[in-house]
């Protein structure tokens, strides 16, 4: 409009000197209000930019168990879920390894809760070391744990199974509050491998038999 109208003095011949005034004002303007404009965007990018930040860790704290720090049993469903589809249409191994904890309610019972949540804790760090960064270490429920393992057999699936079992049995515990030693934890496994179309339930509940037959065959 602005514009428009320094045309329009051109044409009625005016001050070739005021036009050129009235233009540089204009220019002036323009450039204050694109600044501005400049400045309000990156502002609202900035914003913009917050707000993913507090949506993502918004999401991470809902798809994580706060005692263990790792995935809880919705992330798992989602994940597995997933990655059976993937397995059926690439023709590749699945499999997942059930955790329990020997005698943890003894655990417990003896020495109260913290040192329960203390046992879980170790139990899901050395859980979380011993699966590759593309497999899924969850909490499954109480002191239960869970890892999907996409494109593993059950020979490989196994292995790390063992892997788990020995390390934690190899472990020590000390009360952090006294520093006393309370000996070491062992675990029960099961592990199951993906059978063609077959749902999450019941696989996992094939591992859940395992681990159980586990437990008769001396934990």
């Amino acid at each position: 409009k602005a514009l428009d109208k320094v045309s329009s003095e051109v044409d009625a011949a005016g001050d070739p000197r005021l036009i050129v005034a009235q233009l540089l004002d204009e220019l002036s303007k323009a450039t204050a209000r694109a600044s501005m404009l400049e400045a309000n965007f990156a502002a609202t990018s900035q914003e913009l930019d917050s707000i993913r930040d507090s949506l993502k860790a918004a999401e991470e704290r809902s798809n994580t168990d706060s005692l263990t720090s790792l995935a809880n049993r919705h992330a798992m469903d989602e994940f597995l879920r997933l990655a059976q589809i993937d397995a059926m249409e690439k023709y590749e191994p699945l499999s997942i390894l059930l955790i329990d904890i020997d005698h943890f309610k003894k655990f417990n019972d003896d020495y109260g809760h913290q040192v329960g949540d203390q046992v879980l804790r170790l139990v899901a760090k050395v859980l979380q070391d011993s699966v590759r960064d593309i497999d899924l270490a969850a909490r499954f429920g109480g002191e239960e744990l869970i890892a999907v393992l996409p494109g593993a057999d059950l020979m490989a699936c196994t292995a790390v199974a063992e892997r788990i079992r020995r390390r934690i049995a190899e472990a020590r515990l000390t009360r952090r509050a006294t520093g006393k030693d309370i000996g070491s934890i062992t675990v029960s496994i099961g592990v199951a491998q993906f059978r063609l179309a077959e749902s999450a339930e019941a696989m996992i509940e094939r591992c859940d038999r395992g681990l159980y037959q586990a437990k008769r065959m001396g934990r």
